[in-house]
């Protein structure tokens, strides 16, 4: 049986290559560290720039992908919803699914964080592909589908954090995804917001992304969650059971400093 298991392993990371290029995406996938620094540097430029996260995210997460589906797989309805492997930007778009969640749920919660801040699944969609190569990023494998639907996740996490979109609230979130999953990358941007955290309330900022991580580290691992139901749960409820405490550091910078304390 562990044979077939490591054969099946070894045969789904060829899969994910083209023909031209079987090993791409196998095991040990190198890291670009000039291309990430690069895309870093445009972040801090215009913090609006979505799709650099993305470049940052492809130049350095190598096996995050891989090795946290497999950890999906593990988790009790993990198989299912790898078997199923549902697009969750379909479903996010669906407005008749998104009109059925209760109100005072999370579903409620996120809909109402989309229409405040005018986003929407599909822009999220649309900077993932100026950052990554659409036709890599659309690849049908199991990893690609992983990457797809945690970005997919992040506005919902945003919602369950309680981090807002300004640009502390982006980095906290930054840090608490980078517990969540491992993926370099978020370790780059949240580590170079730590360092870069300026004026009055710098130390403030500090504490709050300090407290993100922790967050993470506590939290249960939500990319495991089955969203279908959770977006339907009431937001206070679902936050205990994830054990998502507020975020007490990120509440007392003021909302006129957390832009201009990071950029």
């Amino acid at each position: 049986m562990a044979q077939i298991e490591n054969g099946a392993h070894e045969m789904t990371d060829m899969a994910i290559g083209s023909a031209s290029q079987p090993v791409r995406w196998r095991r040990q996938r190198k890291r670009d560290w000039p291309a990430a620094f690069q895309a870093f540097q445009r972040l801090m430029a215009n913090k609006e720039d979505t799709s650099q996260v993305f470049a940052i995210m492809h130049a350095l997460d190598g096996d995050a992908c891989k090795h946290d589906y497999i950890r999906l797989l593990s988790t009790p309805d993990g198989g299912r919803i790898a078997y199923e492997r549902a697009e969750l930007s379909e479903k996010l778009m669906d407005d008749a699914w998104r009109a059925s969640f209760p109100p005072g749920s999370v579903g409620a919660a996120y809909v109402e964080y989309l229409r405040a801040n005018d986003f929407s699944p599909q822009g999220m969609i649309d900077e993932s592909h100026k950052g990554i190569a659409p036709a890599e990023l659309e690849r049908h494998h199991p990893y690609a589908w992983f990457f797809r639907r945690v970005r997919d996740l992040h506005d919902i996490w945003h919602v369950l954090t309680g981090y807002d979109r300004d640009a502390l609230g982006e980095m906290c979130l930054v840090a608490f995804s980078f517990q969540e999953t491992h993926g370099l990358g978020w370790a780059l941007i949240a580590g170079g917001g730590f360092l870069r955290a300026h004026g009055p309330a710098a130390c403030k900022a500090r504490r709050a992304l300090l407290e993100a991580s922790r967050r993470g580290k506590k939290a249960a691992w939500l990319p495991g969650e089955d969203y279908e139901q959770l977006l339907c749960e009431p937001l206070e409820a679902a936050r205990a059971r994830l054990g998502l405490t507020p975020p007490v550091a990120y509440n007392a910078v003021p909302r006129d400093l957390r832009d201009m304390t990071i950029i």
